[in-house]
């Protein structure tokens, strides 16, 4: 009798193997040409979708034109400042009625207005309240009007009694509420989630250069 591969001793074994074995991930690849990317690549906003575009360098660039693709996508930029001297107190952080502690706020040009999101279990939640709140207490940062509409966020978390006050990319939020999700267990969080949160805003400070006279 012939014997398949399948049929040798220990082979099927190795075939259950194969088949528990997690699959290898497969390389992101550009929304536009189809070209595996590197782990580190360029984010573009797509406006119209309210959503993030991976893109190889070449079609990033082609993106950076004004008004290539009629606006539609926008390049994020790698900008991070901080406002050190902002004005955010304990009364306008109860204003903003927000039940986590970090929030982050982007001017939405498809909708004309600016939109608060903030981590949660579900992902990015986005905050019902009056928009004209938003933005009393975000005129108390020069950040506010340096920001950058779909590709920026004002990031600002309240911690230890502390407030900071951030712009960023906005994919760099994105990521947070991401690994939030992710890690985020019961109530508050948890512990493994809050490790997250404080080792991005850790990274954060190293990246964030703080807002002067002349920064641009």
């Amino acid at each position: 009798m012939t014997t398949s591969p399948t049929d040798a001793p220990g082979a099927g074994a190795a075939v259950l193997r194969r088949l528990r074995a997690p699959a290898a991930p497969r390389p992101e690849r550009c929304a536009f040409c189809g070209t595996a990317l590197a782990p580190e690549h360029r984010h573009l906003a797509d406006t119209a979708q309210r959503a993030l575009a991976c893109a190889c360098p070449a079609c990033a660039m082609l993106f950076d034109r004004p008004g290539a693709a009629g606006g539609r996508y926008r390049g994020v930029p790698r900008r991070y400042l901080v406002d050190p001297a902002h004005g955010v107190d304990d009364a306008d952080w109860e204003a903003l009625q927000i039940p986590v502690s970090t929030v982050f706020f982007l001017r939405n040009s498809a909708l004309d207005r600016l939109v608060a999101l903030y981590p949660s279990p579900a992902g990015p939640a986005e905050s019902e309240l009056d928009p004209s709140t938003w933005q009393a207490v975000l005129d108390r940062t020069r950040l506010a009007a340096l920001l950058e509409p779909d590709v920026e966020a004002l990031l600002l978390r309240r911690a230890g009694g502390v407030t900071t006050c951030h712009l960023v990319p906005v994919d760099a939020c994105y990521e947070l509420v991401g690994r939030m999700r992710l890690h985020w267990q019961g109530f508050d969080g948890g512990q493994t989630a809050r490790a997250e949160l404080e080792g991005f805003f850790d990274r954060l400070a190293g990246l964030a250069r703080p807002l002067t006279e002349d920064t641009a």
